[in-house]
Order: C-alpha cells, then structure tokens, then sequence
C-alpha cells in the first residue's frame, strides 16, 4: 500500500509539472523522490519506537503526501496568479512553495539524523535535494522572503516540539507537517500584517481567519501548561478556563482584530452577517442542520444500551455527518461563498473550544461532551484528542480559505479550476462518503494490502462525476471550458489515493484535489 500510495503522488506531482513547468519543478521532483526514501526510515523508527515523540499508530509516517501539499500549492498558486498579473500573490505563491520544501526538508533531515546506523545512500540523496532547494531559492527568493521562510521554519520547529510533547499518538509525522506547518505559516502571516498595517489594504475576512486560528491555538497551549499544575476537573478550574477565556479574548484576540481591520470587530461580523436577506436565508438553514446534527448525537447514544458500553457507531452512521456537511456547504459555495468563509471560520473556532472544554473535563459540559463523542471514535482517534471532525471540517473549508479570489476574474478561475472551491464537497463530502457506504455495504473485491474495495472507489469516482455536472447545472458561474478529461482524472486518481492512504483523508484528498483542479 505505500508504494501505490507513493506511485499516485508521484503522478500527481508529474501531472501537475506537465502543466506548470519551471524552476521549481526541479525542486519538486527531487524532494519527492528524497521523501520517498525517507519515509521508510520514518516508518522503521516508528515500528522500533525510536521516533523520538509519540505518533499515531496503526498508519505509516505518510511523509511522501503530506511533503508534497504546500510546494504543489504554491507553485499552482503562483502560475494562476502570474497568469491573472497579480504580482503580490504571485510571489506569496513562490514563498508558500518554498516554506513547504524547508519544513519537508527539515523533518526529512531529523529523519536522518536519528537513524542508527546513518543511511549513506539517503543522507546522499537528502543533501542533493536540498542543494537543489537551497540553490532555487537563493535565485528566487529576495532577503526579505528568505527572512520570512527561515521565520515560518523556527516557528514550526518549536510548536512541534511542544504539540507533539502535550499530545502523544494524535499525529503522524505526516500529519504533524500538515498541521502544525500550515499553523506555523498562518501565525508568521499574523505577526506580519500586524507589524504592517496599512488602513484599507487587505480583506476584513482574511484577517478574520488568522487571528481565529492563532487565538484558539495560543488558547489551548495555555490552558494545556496551566492544567500541568492544577486539576482540570474541578469547579474552581473550570471557573478560571471560562474566566480566562472572556479575558483573552476581549483584552487580546477583540483588540487585535481590530488593529487588522481598523473598526469594532463585534459589529463588523454582525453587520456582515445579517448584511442581505439570502444570508439571513442560509443562516437559519444552517441553523436547523446544526440541530439535525447535535439530534443524530442525541439519538446514536439514546440507542446506546447499557449492556454494550463498547458499542462504536457504525461507518454508515458516521457518515450521516458528511452528508449533513455537505448540504451545509453547497448553498454556502453557490449562494454566497463570503459567507460560507466567515461561518466556516467561527465553526472550527467553536469545534477547537468544545475539544478543549472535553479535553480539559471543563465543568458543566466537559463529561457530557467525553460520554456523548466516545461513541463516534475511530482509530485514528488513538491520542488524548478527538479530531477526526475537526479534520473534517478543514477538509471542506480549506479548499473555500485557499481559493486565489484576487488572482480571480469574476470571482472564479478558468477551466476546471472553476471546482477548486468544491474540493472538499467532492473529494470528502462525495467521494469518500459513497466510497465508504459502497464499499462497506456491497464492496465485495478488495484492493491489494488494503481494506478498500474496488466497488467503492468506482461508485465514489462515478458519484464525483454526477456531483460535477450537478454543480454545471445549479452553479452559473462554473464554466469548465471542455476540461472534461483532466477532471476526470484528478478526480480519479484523488479517489484511488482515498484507497491507499492511511492518512487522515479528511484532510488530505481536498487538498490533492485542489492542486489537480489549479493546475
């Protein structure tokens, strides 16, 4: 499985190359092949248990994939924004791109570095390929943007030391690169644009994202060192967590936004919300499928008998939520893609509160909330942390946050590029949906060394197609402009990585997708 695994992000990365050619290319190419080999000293480590932090097991170190995400990214966001004559996303593409190669070169390197015996043909390999980096890099980038990657790089280092300290067996290296980079970058972006205000320059929306994520992250590394000390569980605890809450959001996170956008934040979101009358519309649509969800919990763990306090809910069961999310986010995309940005962001800051208040047993909610998600788990839920619907939120609404609305005309790009905001629907909401469903129920011929079915990835290959042409009918901006063929094929090679991966696929095949789709 991880050599198919390795082979279909190998066509990938060759497919978007054919595409988009130039100096990166070369770095690209050179990092996967060196990741590749890396990753199975990666995978040793974890079977010996000398990998340094506690990683998620019953998965490989999925190192290859997740390497791949940020430099395809920026490089595809650097072609459509040079195409568009957008300089300044142009060259955030190439600084996106090139902080992706560092960080996968960096936890290649520590790979490395603490296998025993040292592996000559790798070390080999690694330093070509970061020769190849470090060379492109120095002709492309300008002191400033080299500043700026090596900021990104610290950063990363030292949350992963933390994180993945705090939180044993909640990540794979892979993922750990994903995530942790991805917040590693958004909090260089915020630093930065806070020392750089200028009045009138940059969305309100854009702002908004950075210093939700950044405050919710920084909310957590400080209650996970403060209840080092003192008992998470008690009244007087949970008093001082809503307490301190209130406190660093209105005396930090308020008066930071406000800095960025230069008005009451507290206003500016109502009045964005209730702005027009279609998104009064949507958000008492969105309202009713929040409470469909909280009544599937209520009504999964009512079912729940107390002879069987291990029964886990079903795949079928688990997937009433994907459905549920992707008739959240269907509207949202056609109607009013603002909108569904700004509620996406709010959603994952209410998703981190609540894993925290469970997390931390916060009084009144924290053991209602462990009772009630228990029945949900899976094994890739084997940390201290329940993220599996946290990832699938990222999943849909990262495609929605990363979409180059700037180097956009109209509000959406040419060709296939068109879908790109409906990554995370088609990859996760329809495809691995139907896969799972299929799959589980009739899926009769398996696919080698996997669980996966043949059966399934065809119907959510088949379902992707159905979804595209359903989005043609009811979304008039979408103009595919006869890129049939191309779409056909990212949507099925996403779908056989679905198969192979033992990666979070929440939070990996949207994004595969959309570089498919930019490309």
């Amino acid at each position: 499985p991880v050599l198919v695994e390795s082979l279909l992000v190998f066509i990938i990365v060759l497919s978007v190359h054919t595409v988009v050619w130039d100096r990166f290319s070369w770095c690209t190419v050179a990092l996967a092949i060196q990741a590749f080999y890396v990753q199975f000293k990666w995978d040793r480590l974890l079977q010996l248990g000398g990998a340094v932090f506690q990683f998620r097991g019953a998965a490989n170190s999925g190192l290859l994939p997740a390497s791949m995400v940020m430099p395809l990214l920026g490089v595809v966001m650097k072609e459509r924004c040079r195409a568009a004559g957008i300089v300044y996303f142009e060259r955030f593409g190439i600084i996106v791109a090139s902080t992706g190669m560092l960080l996968a070169l960096f936890l290649s390197i520590l790979a490395v570095g603490i296998t025993k015996p040292v592996p000559t043909n790798t070390c080999i390999l690694t330093g070509i390929a970061g020769s190849i980096i470090i060379y492109t890099m120095k002709h492309s980038l300008t002191v400033s943007e080299v500043i700026e990657v090596l900021e990104v790089l610290l950063i990363f280092v030292y949350l992963s030391m933390i994180l993945l300290y705090l939180l044993p067996r909640c990540f794979t290296p892979g993922e750990a690169l994903l995530v942790l980079g991805g917040v590693s970058f958004v909090l260089n972006q915020l630093i930065k644009r806070s020392l750089n205000v200028v009045e009138g320059r940059g969305d309100p929306i854009d702002f908004f994202l950075l210093v939700a994520v950044v405050g919710v992250v920084l909310l957590g590394l400080f209650f996970t060192v403060l209840f080092i000390f003192l008992d998470s569980g008690t009244w007087i605890s949970s008093m001082f967590f809503h307490m301190m809450t209130a406190v660093l959001g209105l005396g930090v996170i308020m008066p930071w936004l406000y800095r960025l956008i230069q008005r009451n934040p507290l206003f500016w979101l109502l009045q964005f919300l209730f702005q027009t009358q279609t998104r009064l519309y949507l958000l008492v649509y969105w309202t009713f499928l929040a409470a469909s969800a909280c009544g599937v919990v209520f009504y999964q763990n009512a079912k729940r008998s107390s002879e069987s306090k291990k029964h886990q809910a079903s795949t079928i069961t688990r997937k009433y939520f994907h459905f549920i999310v992707v008739a959240t986010y269907v509207p949202g995309l056609i109607y009013d893609r603002q909108l569904l940005y700004v509620a996406a962001v709010l959603c994952l800051a209410v998703f981190i509160f609540l894993e925290y208040i469970r997390y931390f047993r916060i009084k009144p909610f924290g053991q209602t909330l462990r009772h009630l998600l228990s029945l949900f788990l899976d094994e890739r839920d084997s940390g201290p942390l329940i993220l599996t619907h946290i990832y699938l939120l990222l999943g849909m609404s990262l495609p929605v946050w990363l979409f180059p609305r700037s180097c956009a005309p109209k509000g959406t790009l040419p060709g296939a590029g068109a879908l790109v905001p409906y990554s995370g629907v088609l990859a996760v909401g329809v495809g691995d949906t139907i896969a799972s469903v299929f799959g589980s129920t009739m899926g009769e011929i398996k696919w080698p060394g996997t669980k996966k079915t043949f059966e399934g990835t065809m119907t959510a290959i088949f379902a992707q197609i159905i979804a595209v042409a359903l989005i043609l009918i009811f979304d008039s901006s979408v103009n595919l402009n006869s890129s049939y063929a191309w779409i056909l094929a990212s949507v099925s090679l996403v779908s056989l990585l679905e198969a192979y991966t033992t990666q979070i696929d929440n939070l990996l095949l949207p994004l595969y997708l959309q570089i498919m789709l930019m490309a």
